[in-house]
């Protein structure tokens, strides 16, 4: 792998930490501000949230960073 292939599959795996923290935030949104009326949200946030970081870990390990 050329320096420059490495540094485009660094920037890949960033972005895809980066879409499972975005999903992190909002469940952290949801527990600090509106836990009473969004709860219903959160198992379908979390599921996102399992895919997601599985998905970044996947690549991490495939291309290996």
């Amino acid at each position: 792998m050329t320096p420059e292939e490495k540094k485009e599959m660094k920037k890949e795996l960033a972005k895809r930490k980066r879409m499972a923290m975005d999903i992190a935030s909002q469940i952290h949104d949801i527990v600090e501000d509106t836990l009473w009326t969004d709860y219903v949200n959160m198992p379908g946030l979390s599921e996102k949230l399992v895919a997601a970081v599985e998905e970044a870990n996947r690549f991490k390990a495939e291309s290996g960073l």
